[in-house]
């Protein structure tokens, strides 16, 4: 028998020593053993590695990199040079055969050399500083195209504009050729953008960390009327991301745990076996607005340990079985939200959340131990925050590394552990609350459902001394929910273990105090909770999405200092009454209408007109949004129509009704609620009688480059959850911002919009929170009457007239037989009320200007700004870092 050949002999790069093997994690396993150069290297290792070079090298460098640093362009022509340079080789096409893609491709590339220079400045700036970092985990960024926001963050976009337009190409066709990022869905999505957005415009040192979605969460297409899911291939070329392909992490699943003595005496607890997926890290650059700080998302991509390819399986015929462990590894990071109806799907999304998890607290602790600390200065170091309940495992997860792997006892791991983390929760919905199944967790993360079991039974010990004689209050708190089979509810772990939790607004927070989390108030004291209401960057929702409000915004405040401080907006109250400046308000916003009106025509073939009121309601579909009470309000609409005289019709507001948003794969209420959208819109769109007066779109595959042309266009948006259920909102902001104004239920941020907007800029209908529970109660145990004008709006429905009535019955069935548990019928009547005051006010455009003025002057407490500033302060006790001078 041959003698086993030797170990290939492991050399050391130029750019990083060898990282010293650590323990195992399983038979035939070991842990990743990457340094890293910029962002591994501490203060001294970068010092010694300088002083380890000859002085006749290290001079030749230093005048190397002082000639070939690229220093950007500032001119037209220097931008050309730029983008031409990368077409012809980076993209290896002649300027001859050059599209519109190719010139976007320069453009991108371009743009992206000026923000590497400030990227790589920024990340050492920070390493050798070495102050506390924050890092915040979401599962969604819903970033949106990244070209037009890098432009005018560095102030280049008419440089770029004028380069472009000598080139012969247009601005917004070379905009318009970029994929956006599908890393997200919704507003939890583009809240985590924002206030990446807002961190690295006020200097924060802080990271991103979220999952590189292959296909993102799906792209929709409407066939027949349906919903129609298929891949959405954002990735063909993207110039935004960095590949770090040395920075792999092994991430264990399945497997069992052993416990053994060590030499000391202490029990030990060893996750052997199981199978490994490898993390690999993506970089994103995120640019500060004119500043040179940028900061980092990384997002971990999944691919098999073992290699993408078996050798001997595909020699010896098993083809399939030869790429099988690469696909199923890859399963993990292909799709946002993996349909979860079926059991695989639920493993898959934990794997998915733990896989995330596990990949970046080994980033983040790595980091930490280059700086070669004690332990205890962790939490002074690091800050985590997590984005809703799906990045709760990184609790659990950082005490098996500070438990099992770096030794520390039990009580000092959690003290690090509870100071390090805060949780931000996004909704009272029980549904939305996750939860997972004890034996899921027992086959998939053995070792954590043991943690977990430990972190509840210290926790309920301490209820226990607290509150003794409250024996309920113990499985009312206790982080195991003991049903059949028994569940971990993540909203509890995550609570437990994070020293602040927030809510998103100031009824939100309330709420959760009330209700979800009204025990753990008693447990801990109300100090524990806190609220940041949310916000969102004017960056990117005035300034990129609305250039000419921003710049008409501009001329009266005396420059773009609004943008980094969004209160000064308070000053366009003096030009309320401003002849010009009402004049060219109005103007703008009818541009922005004829925009979106091209839009609809070219995507729907329906043509709008654009001086009739624009209805907007663009949002996920969801029944607690109540899209379902819209349509029906739109039924009512076109019934009353069909109804009226021509003379009575001469004088009604011409209206557009526009949908957008995605239902979740295996969500049918809502994807019946876009069937109907699509039905009733294939009627009324047609109707010779109805013409202009109304018109029904639905706009598919709603994503933030969408928003962009939408937010700007409205006159009117729906905000219009049933109350209680929406945790504060960020589109009703946008609308805001840009001019549009609301008709809305009293929930989420809608509060504090009327507040700072006043009531009589905002339209108000519905039932208010605290009267949801007892009308909930009423419809099942008491008196439940329909409301007579949704009857005769399902009566429509039930005859046809939208096609089959079987094709709706479940949605009219759960308002009329099942409970109506989002008050749909409760709600109608005023809600139809409002929208004829709307139309009354509509008319009289002078009042209406004034609104709207009125509202985008009164926007400025809700800027991401504000809300990162306040988490710094309250939650995350961390300090600006403003960019060395160069």
């Amino acid at each position: 028998m041959a003698a086993t050949p030797p170990p290939r002999e492991r050399r050391p790069s130029m750019s990083a020593p060898l990282g010293d093997l650590q323990g195992p994690v399983g038979p035939g396993f070991s842990r990743p053993k990457h340094k890293r150069t910029v962002t591994g290297f501490g203060p001294s290792e970068i010092k010694s590695v300088e002083a380890s070079i000859p002085e006749p090298q290290r001079a030749a460098r230093d005048l190397i990199k002082i000639l070939q640093t690229p220093k950007g362009f500032t001119t037209p022509e220097e931008f050309e040079k730029e983008c031409v340079r990368h077409i012809e080789t980076t993209l290896a096409r002649s300027l001859y055969n050059c599209d519109e893609f190719a010139t976007y491709a320069g453009t991108a590339l371009a743009f992206r050399d000026r923000l590497i220079l400030d990227w790589n400045r920024t990340q050492q700036n920070q390493t050798f500083t070495d102050q506390k970092r924050v890092y915040y985990l979401s599962l969604e960024f819903l970033m949106g195209r990244a070209l037009d926001n890098a432009m005018l963050n560095v102030g280049m976009k008419d440089v770029a504009a004028k380069g472009l337009s000598e080139l012969g190409f247009r601005m917004e066709d070379i905009i318009s050729q970029e994929h956006d990022a599908a890393l997200g869905n919704g507003g939890l999505g583009r809240l985590a953008a924002c206030f990446l957005d807002s961190l690295a415009s006020l200097n924060y040192p802080a990271w991103g960390y979220g999952l590189r979605y292959r296909y993102g969460i799906f792209k929709q297409e409407v066939v027949d009327g349906y919903q129609v899911e298929v891949p959405d291939y954002w990735l063909d070329f993207n110039p935004w991301e960095f590949a770090r392909h040395d920075i792999t992490v092994d991430i264990q699943f399945y497997g069992h745990v052993t416990k053994y003595q060590d030499d000391d005496g202490r029990t030990v607890s060893a996750w052997e076996g199981g199978e490994i997926v490898r993390a690999v890290a993506y970089d994103v650059p995120v640019p500060g607005y004119q500043t040179g700080t940028t900061n980092n998302l990384r997002l971990w991509a999944s691919k098999a340990a073992s290699g993408e390819f078996d050798f001997q399986k595909f020699n010896s015929g098993e083809y399939e079985s030869s790429v099988a462990d690469q696909q199923r590894a890859e399963t993990i990071s292909a799709v946002l939200y993996p349909n979860d109806n079926l059991e695989r799907g639920k493993e898959l999304r934990l794997k998915q959340q733990y896989f995330w998890c596990a990949a970046s607290l080994y980033d983040i602790v790595r980091r930490f131990k280059k700086t070669k600390r004690s332990w205890k200065d962790f939490p002074s170091q690091v800050a985590i925050q997590l984005n809703d309940t799906h990045p709760t495992l990184a609790i659990p997860e950082l005490l098996r590394i500070l438990v099992d792997q770096e030794g520390l006892d039990w009580d000092e791991a959690w003290s690090i552990v509870s100071k390090t983390f805060g949780y931000t929760n996004h909704t009272v919905l029980p549904e939305a609350l996750e939860k997972w199944s004890v034996p899921l967790f027992q086959h998939l993360l053995p070792r954590h459902l043991q943690i977990i079991y430990d972190i509840n039974l210290n926790f309920l010990q301490y209820v226990e001394r607290n509150f003794p004689k409250d024996r309920d209050m113990l499985s009312r708190v206790s982080i195991i929910e003991e049903s059949n089979p028994k569940m971990i509810r993540m909203a509890y772990l995550a609570l437990i273990g994070s020293h602040k939790v927030n809510g998103v607004a100031e009824l939100h927070s309330d709420l959760i105090k009330t209700t979800i989390f009204k025990d753990f108030v008693k447990v801990y004291g109300p100090d524990k909770f806190t609220n940041v209401t949310n916000g969102i960057t004017p960056r990117r929702w005035l300034h990129q999405a609305n250039p000419r409000l921003s710049e008409l915004i501009a001329s009266k405040l005396g420059g773009h200092e609004f943008l980094k401080d969004l209160t000064l907006l308070h000053k366009l109250e003096n030009y309320v009454d401003d002849k010009e400046f009402r004049k060219e308000f109005q103007e703008i916003k009818y541009a922005n209408k004829v925009r979106l009106a091209k839009h609809i025509q070219d995507t729907t073939g329906v043509s709008v007109n654009a001086s009739a009121l624009f209805d907007v309601q663009v949002k996920r579909i969801h029944e607690y949004k109540r899209q379902q009470l819209n349509i029906f309000g739109v039924i009512h609409r076109y019934l009353a129509i069909k109804a009226m005289s021509p003379e009575e019709r001469k004088k009604l507001v011409p209206r557009v009704s526009i949908f957008g948003g995605k239902a979740a794969p295996g969500y049918w209420m809502a994807k019946t609620v876009i069937y109907l959208i699509n039905q009733v819109g294939k009627v009324v769109n047609n109707d010779k009688d109805v013409g202009d007066l109304l018109k029904v779109i639905f706009l598919e595959d709603y994503n933030v480059s969408k928003a962009e042309i939408i937010c700007p266009a409205s006159d009117i948006s729906e905000h219009i959850s049933t109350a209680g259920t929406e945790a504060s909102g960020t589109s009703n902001m946008k609308f805001c911002l840009n001019g549009g104004l609301i008709i809305g239920t009293c929930d989420g941020a809608n509060i504090e919009i009327t507040r700072e907007i006043g009531e009589n800029n905002i339209f108000l209908f519905g039932n208010l929170a605290e009267d949801v529970e007892d009308l909930r109660h009423s419809h099942l145990y008491g008196t439940y009457s329909l409301d007579l004008s949704l009857a005769a709006v399902f009566d429509a429905i039930h005859g046809g007239m939208f096609g089959d009535a079987n094709a709706f019955s479940a949605l009219v069935n759960g308002i009329v037989e099942h409970g109506d548990y989002y008050l749909v019928s409760d709600d109608f009547a005023s809600y139809c009320k409002t929208q004829e005051l709307i139309d009354d006010a509509y008319k009289n455009q002078e009042e209406w200007i004034t609104k709207c003025i009125t509202t985008v002057a009164r926007m400025g407490f809700f800027s991401s700004d504000r809300c990162i500033d306040e988490y710094a302060e309250m939650i995350w006790n961390v300090e600006p870092l403003p960019p060395k001078e160069q």
